[in-house]
């Protein structure tokens, strides 16, 4: 459910409308799939979906998705300090992402405002992190 709500907010903001056609060849997903979800978020009022015009999110669907793209970005944003790989942080957040509680995610966003505005801590737990694990 989070990966549709997110994915359906990016293409509102990119193209202006969601299309079961788009969510599914962005999700890699069946469209007989994405079909059957939209639905389900619709009838959880999450979505406004209508056959063959597209998809709008509610307000709650809104506030859903900009919290969902809020914490990928922060535990992206987080990763990226220790420069790591950009393949292995996009695999860790999409598993991560989905089970991190708002508690855990808080601490981790001030660990990484914290990092960031002291690039000598930063260097410092940098050193400690063996590059070959």
């Amino acid at each position: 459910m989070d990966d549709y709500l997110e994915q359906i907010l990016h293409l509102i903001e990119s193209k202006g409308y969601a299309r079961a056609v788009d969510i599914s060849k962005n999700l890699g997903i069946s469209q007989a799939s994405v079909t059957n979800m939209l639905r389900r978020l619709d009838n959880e009022g999450l979505v406004k979906h209508e056959k063959y015009r597209g998809t709008v999110l509610t307000d709650e669907g809104h506030r859903i998705a900009k919290a969902i793209i809020d914490r990928h970005e922060t535990l992206t944003r987080f990763l990226r300090l220790f420069g790591l790989e950009e393949d292995t942080i996009y695999r860790d957040v999409e598993g991560m992402e989905h089970h991190v509680s708002r508690p855990t995610l808080a601490v981790i966003r001030a660990i990484a405002d914290s990092l960031e505005a002291n690039p000598r801590l930063l260097e410092e737990v940098r050193s400690k992190i063996d590059p070959r694990t």
